[in-house]
């Protein structure tokens, strides 16, 4: 039930069911009173919180702008380019979010409790000044009419009639008094109605506003949601496969560390004890040392891991003599004495054991130092890029494209390794390789077939992709631009021999039909990417940083498989002009051409052995069998012989020396520089496609020296300078001539006379004149 209304005409009467009436309605003002009072008080407190929160998310989003991630490499994929940049996006949204909640903070004063405060003041303020005023004249009236009350009727009558005026003229001002009250009491209950809520509606509809605003935001920020989302699943897919490779790869440190030793630029380095004189007798300080064979230099660079800072200034020797310290002669263990050209006396040195010593001494005796590359776990030589290997792989996409292009997890669901091998022992028995019509059984699992592909792959003599190009296709993966990324491996694949870029677009080819079908197989670009960038591009050196490469693998494979129409079937652009190439050069500092020593060092080395080469025509028309028992009974070279992928030729091997000093004073183009360095074609040389990219068996070293001695001299200028790495190639200057310009022995390189002096020219450095 309500409050009963207060009627008027009950004033005069002041009867004491008005009265009871006028008290619950006094009792509601004060009701009112208080809650207004309790509620400015709450909600001064929350605008308070809420200034403290805005202050609170402000200082949160400038935390997440000022943090840059640092990845693992020298460049990021544009997965975690996104995860990087998502900071900065969270950081903008919540500030704009922040700004809006700001705005609302500002209004929240003025909409709500202004309003409230100035209706409890004015409004109920004023009815409880006239509850005061009433009872006042409550108490005159009664007060005076008590009096009158008591006059006794014997005063005269005009002290009578006075008393009556005056008490009919309190009557008549406590009546007016009351009515004022009444009026007021009832105007302050119907205000409340509206002064009261109104504020609260205007301060929800600013909460509404700014909730509005973050639902705005949540709109426009879903696209960038979107893509971060699968960037970080992209992310966390190749963590997985990078953890259990880095795993693999601590595994094998843990049970031989000088198994996997890195590929160092020094002939050996390390920590070694040094005996220092000093004042008060000798000392042992520890120093971390490098020394190079061809310079003779060691480097004694004093440092401490647990001070964790260098002990001094770094000092560089030149090496004379090294001796091995007798265990006699002095009381510590390991030592050896090292005389050096530009400092008196002996240097004694403490390695760290006897193995270390050994090695120390192995080095600085001019013996070469034990490197170990990193060694394929396939049984290498095995398989080969002959008639047998495109056979084998033309097999495997036929029976994946007819029986399995939709099952589930293709390529990534591995086969059972004995059903494995088995397949792959009969499709590479020559019998069966000659049998081109025949497909693979159904008895065999789509899952077997494919893991037999992936397997036959990584069987190859090195990556489908090479080493030799294997940083290169790394360098373009890194590339900021899309295009540039494209145009650069379209011109790596080209560069390819022959077989290789015709066993990758076969595969390539493959690969773009099984991810049209990502709907059903549930393997998209990007999967096939995870799966086949490490068989296609391993690297030579199994090293931690190659691993946190492996994300640029994944993208080269995406970028053949999305592009492969274009890669395969268009031949790569011309070389860029001068006013193009500094264009080029402007957009992207990493396309730029490479430096003097990125150039690959593949040479076709023919092993001398009169007895192969009274059987090299046997051989060549002879079975599998013979083949593979032919190139068993090579020697093991000491330069790590690996077999030529390009030829079946089992008298070629690929090697990879290292650079020759010096070259001839003066090259004839018409015989080979040295037995063992016979001339060879690249394949992006513009002179006729040597024999050795071929299907027919390579040429001999001296018809390819005869195919190039056809080649005439040019002029060439140079597009712009480079500065020599290598005693054998040429330091020149933008616009400088040379002579006698030809193909050289190595891919990428031209021969050319500059100043009388033969040496070696970058080949995207010069143009033709």
């Amino acid at each position: 039930m309500g409050l009963p209304a207060l009627e008027f005409s009950d004033c005069c009467l002041d009867s004491p069911h008005f009265r009871e009436t006028l008290k619950s309605h006094e009792a509601e003002l004060d009701k009112t009173n208080k809650f207004i009072k309790e509620l400015i008080k709450d909600g001064k407190s929350l605008i308070s919180a809420l200034k403290n929160l805005s202050s609170a998310k402000r200082k949160f989003a400038d935390s997440l702008n000022e943090f840059k991630f640092q990845c693992i490499g020298d460049a990021e994929t544009d997965d975690e380019m996104c995860i990087a940049r998502s900071l900065q996006e969270f950081a903008t949204v919540l500030r704009n979010l922040e700004d809006e909640r700001s705005r609302m903070i500002e209004n929240a004063s003025e909409v709500l409790i202004t309003p409230l405060e100035k209706f409890r003041k004015e409004q109920i303020g004023a009815a409880r000044e006239a509850k005061k005023k009433y009872d006042k004249e409550t108490e005159k009236y009664c007060g005076v009419l008590e009096k009158h009350l008591n006059l006794s009727s014997k005063k005269k009558e005009a002290q009578l009639q006075e008393a009556d005026s005056q008490v009919d003229l309190v009557r008549h001002h406590f009546y007016e008094v009351s009515l004022e009250y009444v009026f007021k009491v009832q105007e302050v209950q119907e205000r409340k109605m509206f002064e009261f809520v109104e504020p609260l509606l205007a301060f929800l509809q600013g909460l509404f506003t700014f909730y509005h605003h973050g639902y705005e935001l949540a709109k426009d920020f879903g696209d960038f949601k979107t893509q971060l989302t699968i960037s970080i699943q992209n992310t966390r897919n190749r963590f997985e496969g990078t953890r259990s490779e880095v795993e693999s790869l601590m595994k094998k440190m843990k049970e031989n560390p000088l198994e996997h030793k890195t590929i160092s630029p020094y002939t050996m380095e390390g920590y070694l004890y040094v005996q220092e004189k000093r004042h008060f007798g000798t000392s042992w300080v520890k120093h971390y040392c490098t020394y190079q064979r061809d310079s003779k230099q060691i480097t004694m660079v004093p440092f401490d891991q647990k001070s964790g800072g260098k002990g001094g200034e770094d000092e560089s020797i030149t090496l004379k003599s090294c001796t091995r310290r007798k265990t006699d002669s002095i009381e510590k263990r390991f030592c050896f004495d090292v005389e050096a050209v530009d400092r008196p006396g002996v240097i004694t040195m403490q390695a760290l054991s006897e193995e270390d010593r050994r090695l120390w001494m192995e080095a600085m005796d001019g013996r070469e130092p034990v490197y170990n590359s990193n060694k394929d776990s396939q049984n290498e030589g095995t398989a080969q890029l002959d008639s047998i290997g495109f056979s084998i792989i033309r097999k495997c996409i036929h029976a994946v494209e007819t029986r399995g292009i939709n099952e589930q997890g293709l390529y990534r669901i591995v086969g059972v390794n004995s059903r494995v091998q088995k397949l792959l022992s009969v499709l590479m028995d020559p019998k069966a390789a000659s049998e081109t019509d025949t497909d693979i059984c159904a008895e065999w699992e789509i899952k077997t077939v494919t893991s037999a592909l992936k397997t036959y792959l990584r069987m190859l003599p090195g990556p489908l992709m090479m080493y030799q190009f294997q940083r290169s296709f790394i360098k373009a993966a890194k590339l900021e631009n899309q295009e540039t990324r494209v145009s650069e491996i379209h011109s790596l694949v080209h560069r390819l021999p022959e077989k290789n870029r015709q066993m990758l677009q076969l595969l390539m080819n493959h690969l773009a039909n099984v991810a049209n079908n990502h709907k059903q197989n549930l393997m998209t670009v990007a999967n096939l990417g995870v799966v086949f960038g490490p068989t296609l591009l391993r690297p030579q050196e199994e090293t931690v940083a190659a691993i946190m490469d492996i994300k640029f693998q994944n993208i080269v494979i995406e970028i053949l498989i999305e592009n492969h129409e274009k890669i395969f079937n268009t031949v790569p652009d011309v070389p860029l002009t001068n006013a193009q190439l500094h264009l080029s050069r402007k957009k992207s500092s990493d396309s730029k051409p490479p430096s003097c020593s990125e150039r690959p060092l593949t040479l076709f080395h023919a092993v001398p052995s009169t007895e192969k080469q009274e059987q090299r025509n046997s051989i060549i028309n002879s079975s599998l069998e013979s083949v593979s028992s032919s190139a068993n009974s090579i020697p093991n070279s000491s330069n790590s012989l690996q077999p030529n992928m390009n030829s079946s030729d089992p008298n070629l091997d690929v090697v990879k020396p290292t650079r020759p000093s010096s070259l001839p004073p003066n090259p004839s183009p018409t015989s080979p520089l040295s037995p063992s360095w016979p001339m060879f074609s690249a394949p992006s040389s513009p002179m006729p496609t040597s024999s050795t990219s071929s299907d027919s068996s390579p040429a001999r070293p001296e018809e390819a020296v005869r195919e190039d001695s056809s080649t005439p001299f040019r002029k060439a200028k140079a597009l712009y300078a480079c500065k020599a790495e290598h005693d054998s190639e040429l330091s020149f200057t933008a616009g400088t001539i040379f002579d006698n310009v030809h193909p050289s022995q190595e891919p990428g390189w031209l021969e050319g006379t500059l100043s009388g002096k033969t040496g070696l020219i970058p080949e995207n450095y010069v143009e033709f004149l």
